[in-house]
């Protein structure tokens, strides 16, 4: 599996609408349903790309923490399923079952989600105040499966608790690192 960096997309960008499925509950959900009193924390991810599968229950148990916080939470998964089939739907609820995510984890079939949010990589994270304004794009920490690093969600998680705390996050984001997202007719 070829590395792929995320894109970095501009802090200060409005959050893209998006209206998706969750695969667990099969409701329909909105950034605007998603979004809590101090934001939103958006994970692309998926089921079979090892980067993902490093931190995914570290990043539900620490997302999950913090629901109550104020800050919403949403992972979703853009891959093409019919290349990919163990990123269909019915395996993202197992993952998300066997992880114990407490937020919705939405499958964008038609990767318009993914794209408009500058998504490249899986997992790829992006961070919107309570307005809808990007105040973070980047890693969740400098660990992966491939090296000793220790897993602790550092830089997604510090950011998190200093916007939660009404503190500045620092600007100094690293990009996130990990599987491409396996784009339809290798777009």
């Amino acid at each position: 599996m070829a590395l792929m960096q995320s894109s970095m997309a501009p802090l200060g960008i409005s959050i893209p609408s998006f209206y998706l499925m969750d695969v667990i509950s099969q409701e329909l959900f909105s950034e605007n349903d998603l979004m809590a009193s101090h934001g939103l924390v958006v994970a692309f991810i998926c089921a079979h790309c090892p980067y993902v599968l490093h931190l995914d229950e570290h990043m539900a148990s620490a997302f999950n923490q913090r629901i109550g916080r104020g800050m919403g939470f949403v992972a979703i998964s853009s891959n093409d399923v019919v290349n990919y089939p163990q990123d269909h739907p019915n395996r993202l609820k197992e993952q998300a079952l066997q992880r114990g995510f407490q937020f919705p984890y939405l499958y964008d079939e038609d990767q318009t989600v993914a794209k408009a949010f500058g998504a490249v990589c899986t997992p790829d994270f992006f961070m919107y105040n309570k307005d809808g304004i990007l105040v973070y794009r980047g890693r969740y920490d400098g660990s992966n499966h491939k090296n000793d690093e220790d897993l602790d969600g550092q830089d997604l998680l510090n950011a998190i608790d200093a916007h939660l705390e009404n503190k500045v996050i620092d600007v100094n984001q690293l990009p996130s690192a990990g599987c491409s997202i396996k784009w339809k007719n290798n777009l």
